[in-house]
């Protein structure tokens, strides 16, 4: 199953209390919960390319699965980790005490962040 595509933030739960915990100024996330979110994934068979915009700001990651590379977190903060691939449709990271899922179904992806007992979910759609 391809991960390539555009998909658009359709809806996310627990987005406030989870940046807080990230530590974000309550500024920024005010100014980031309204905001369209657009995720632009490019696969190519292990390699991955991933490019959230939200408003202005830009996240770009590239990694491939199996190997350890440089991932910018939604805090700007930069951390080595590695990805792996679950089944052939969940991609899955262990980063500074967080776990992050991102899974296909279809047209959606749903990514879950876990740290302690907060969940950030954020589902979005193909566009």
């Amino acid at each position: 199953m391809s991960f390539t595509g555009k998909y658009e933030l359709q809806h996310q739960e627990n987005f406030e209390p989870f940046m807080r915990a990230l530590g974000l100024p309550e500024d920024q996330i005010q100014k980031g919960k309204d905001l369209k979110s657009i995720s632009e994934i490019v696969q190519d068979g292990k390699k991955f390319t991933v490019t959230i915009t939200t408003g202005s700001k830009v996240i770009k990651n590239q990694f491939t699965i199996g190997e350890e590379s440089e991932i910018e977190m939604l805090n700007g903060e930069k951390v080595k980790a590695v990805v792996q691939l679950e089944g052939n449709n969940k991609l899955v990271t262990q980063v500074k005490g967080m776990k992050s899922v991102t899974e296909l179904n279809g047209d959606t992806i749903t990514y879950t962040m876990t740290m302690g007992d907060l969940t950030l979910k954020r589902v979005s759609k193909r566009i």
